[in-house]
């Protein structure tokens, strides 16, 4: 699918410097890579706005950083 964009022209010069820079075939190549990567940092973003919905979801606890980790040592002396 061919699409065409406008871009200023301080944003197509840059677009051709990286085409030419040998890391890409041509512009399009620069464009679509822009593109995954901000697909990538979207899917991150997203997943980690799920883990932190998640841990307030859960609840706030009342014991302290320092209980927690005696109450997590005391359980993995236990278990072995």
């Amino acid at each position: 699918m061919a699409t065409n964009i406008s871009l200023p022209d301080q944003m197509k010069a840059w677009v051709e410097d990286q085409a030419k820079s040998g890391r890409y075939a041509n512009a399009s190549d620069v464009v679509r890579d822009l593109i995954r990567r901000e697909q990538i940092k979207a899917e991150k973003i997203a997943h980690w706005r799920r883990l932190i919905e998640e841990a307030d979801a859960s609840g706030v606890s009342d014991q302290s950083p320092r209980e927690i980790i005696e109450n997590l040592r005391a359980q993995l002396r236990r278990a072995s």
